[in-house]
């Protein structure tokens, strides 16, 4: 029996006195699982509601986080600045350092070499006896009229004159075997050097041209190999230590 419009309009008015009946029908014509979407859909909604507030909160906790990185780093550069600032101002130090050493070294370097000289001019006997008799150290205005004569008479420029002068020790002796005047150029060095050796040497053979009989001399508390190897080769006497030293003894 077909189920006409007047029906229809009948269930439809029933339906609506009687809700139980509109739920008993929907129960009827819906499966479970359209029944329970509305409450399914309650339920995403209010868990995407709450996962919506916990990223909320995630955000500004990683706001948060962000703006003290920033100050962080702010801070960091200022620390790097200074500690910029601090290692320029300890490279300048260290250079300042660097070159008071420097200059204590040779300050050191010379008081330790004019000890030496000094030491040499007064115990001039001692260092030099056993190679000349009545050793003696001219005194500089010995030394400076001996060689005004030389320039005098043309022997000597004044500029080789000049040279002679700087030696630190010029020594008059007179030679054992035929008692013939000498005299010793000595150069004096803490620590003598093959530059020490070739002074002595040219010295001593501006000294010869007085017409005096002259010997170079180097004299220190040491003295380097390439330095004794080169006054054994330019017979230069050498006094290490206050011990003398023939060239063909080196």
């Amino acid at each position: 029996m077909p189920f006409t419009v007047a029906e229809f309009q009948d269930l439809v008015r029933i339906l609506k006195e009687k809700p139980e009946w509109r739920e008993e029908l929907r129960r009827l014509v819906l499966t479970e699982e359209l029944l329970a979407l509305p409450e399914q859909l309650a339920t995403f909604r209010a868990q995407t509601e709450q996962r919506f507030q916990e990223l909320v909160e995630a955000q500004k906790r990683i706001e948060a986080q962000v703006a003290e990185l920033a100050e962080a780093q702010k801070h960091t550069e200022v620390q790097v600045a200074e500690l910029a600032e601090a290692q320029k101002h300890t490279e300048v130090q260290v250079a300042e350092l660097i070159q008071t050493v420097r200059t204590l070294t040779v300050d050191v370097g010379w008081l330790k070499g004019s000890s030496l000289e000094a030491d040499y001019r007064m115990k001039a006997y001692a260092y030099f006896g056993r190679l000349l008799r009545r050793v003696r150290v001219l005194s500089p205005d010995e030394l400076a009229s001996l060689l005004d004569h030389a320039v005098d008479t043309g022997a000597l420029s004044a500029d080789q004159a000049h040279e002679i002068f700087l030696a630190d020790a010029v020594v008059r002796g007179k030679r054992p075997e035929d008692a013939a005047e000498v005299y010793l150029v000595v150069e004096v060095s803490w620590g003598v050097g093959p530059q020490d050796v070739e002074r002595a040497v040219r010295r001593a053979e501006l000294f010869a041209k007085t017409g005096a009989p002259t010997l170079p001399v180097v004299a220190g508390k040491t003295v380097t190999a390439e330095a004794a190897r080169l006054a054994q080769a330019m017979k230069v006497w050498q006094v290490t230590d206050g011990q003398l030293v023939s060239p063909e003894l080196v």
